[in-house]
């Protein structure tokens, strides 16, 4: 992940410092630490990928390991900003290649001030003392807080010399969640650009899907496209998944072979300077949905292009998932597959035995991003009742992902077995209503069909 530059401009990082300072302001002040991460081991001297830890990402945009941040935040609300990161090292980086050391840290990051991780201990030790608190990402790094459980010690050990411990040690976690639920220009920017990269990805899987080939083939055409498109990886483990595979909603062995008269359902999203895309879209291994793929495959879209309009500012987030349920309730009743009153398959929730997920998610640095579904301003004693998700606010982005599973058993005509769909979309909140970065990938049955024709014709002027 390592790269001699920012993605981004400083400004950029020093701008959501900024907002977080002004957040701890209203706890009173204090320093607050996070961390980038540390490299870990895959097996003997093979580490796995570095990817920097989201939050500190995202206030930084430094790509290093064993780095931290320390932001140090007045009553006032006024910041500085010190990075603790790996000292240059010549011998270290003829071996594993750049490192920025402080000094150009500091310079191209726009810090405040920047220190070797060498000297974290004691000036963490000098950047606590006399604060009232210290907040962490509580839980999330045991080095970190035996760290600073080694410099409070110290401190308190400094009374008698007029030097004051934190008081407090503080979850940043809330303050964190809240500034990255709502996204900014830039992080837009950069998520647009991975679905369109995403997309591209969707479309060559589709032209290049056939009898007889592996999934895991399949796979490797949208790992190509993702890294093509300057994609260092794919933002989660991707699903492809033929036939009966489909029913099985985190499938990952992508090892078996895909057979004429089957679905293909591939879950996949590349993740771009840190920000996740995620894409589903199902289609027929031959190109053409058979009448009943068909009918289940209507039922699903009709069900997204419902939540997707019932996505917009004011909305709760619970909405989308209700209008989803109720269209793919009314479908499961006409494919014959319910047999009782649409009011009824709701109250008692039959529909579950098909969809047994949730309609949509946050997205955003992680492909499932951080922030409440809840309504902050919601009493706890509410319990978590519909009336109690949080409102949509333009900058929010979401998936939209409503599909149906319909597996072998009681009540289940031969036709439907083993039909699993799912189409999911990225939709972001915007002033009126929200805007799909998805479209690029089809899910038409006609454009699906049309887009895979293409290539079966592209192969048989080859075989001519």
């Amino acid at each position: 992940m390592s790269s001699r530059y920012p993605t981004q401009s400083p400004s950029v990082y020093a701008k959501r410092r900024a907002r977080l300072a002004l957040a701890l302001k209203k706890q009173g002040g204090g320093v607050a630490l996070v961390q980038s991460g540390h490299e870990v081991m895959r097996n003997r001297d093979a580490d796995y990928a570095f990817r920097s830890d989201s939050y500190f990402y995202y206030l930084t945009g430094f790509p290093e390991p064993e780095a931290c941040l320390a932001l140090a935040v007045s009553p006032s609300g006024r910041s500085k900003s010190f990075l603790f990161c790996r000292p240059k090292h010549e011998e270290r980086e003829i071996w594993d290649g750049f490192r920025f050391g402080p000094a150009a840290a500091q310079l191209q990051f726009g810090f405040d001030a920047a220190f070797s991780m060498d000297d974290f201990e004691e000036g963490l030790t000098e950047m606590l003392a006399n604060q009232p608190s210290v907040f962490l990402r509580l839980g999330e790094d045991d080095r970190l807080e035996a760290a600073v459980a080694d410099v409070l010690k110290t401190l308190r050990g400094k009374a008698r010399m007029g030097v004051v411990a934190p008081h407090a040690v503080l979850d940043i976690s809330h303050a964190l969640d809240e500034l990255r639920l709502i996204k900014d220009k830039t992080e837009l920017a950069t998520m647009k650009k991975a679905a369109t990269i995403s997309a591209m990805a969707h479309q060559r899987a589709m032209l290049t899907t056939a009898p007889g080939k592996f999934e895991y083939e399949v796979e490797a055409e949208l790992l190509y496209t993702f890294r093509k498109h300057g994609s260092a990886a794919p933002a989660y483990g991707s699903i492809v998944a033929g036939g009966a595979n489909a029913c099985v909603l985190h499938y990952r062995a992508n090892d078996q072979r895909l057979h004429d008269g089957d679905l293909l359902l591939i879950d996949a999203g590349c993740e771009l300077d840190c920000y996740a895309s995620d894409i589903t879209r199902t289609f027929p291994v031959n190109g053409q949905f058979s009448a009943a793929q068909q009918a289940v495959y209507e039922v699903v879209l009709e069900a997204q292009y419902a939540a997707i309009a019932a996505t917009r500012p004011g909305a709760r987030f619970n909405d989308p998932h209700d209008a989803a349920v109720g269209v793919l309730t009314q479908g499961l009743i006409d494919l014959k597959l319910l047999k009782m009153s649409l009011a009824e398959a709701i109250e008692q929730k039959a529909y579950t035995r098909f969809y047994m997920h949730r309609t949509s998610h946050w997205l955003g640095m992680d492909v499932h991003d951080c922030g409440s579904y809840r309504d902050p301003a919601a009493k706890p004693q509410d319990g978590v009742a519909p009336h109690t998700s949080r409102k949509l606010e333009p900058g929010m982005i979401l998936t939209i992902e409503p599909g149906l599973y319909i597996r072998p058993g009681r009540g289940v005509p031969k036709k439907f077995e083993n039909i699993g769909i799912r189409i999911e979309d990225d939709a972001i909140v915007t002033a009126n209503g929200c805007d799909i970065y998805t479209h690029e990938a089809p899910k038409t049955v006609s454009d699906i069909q049309a887009l895979m024709q293409s290539r079966n014709r592209v192969q048989q002027k080859r075989a001519a």
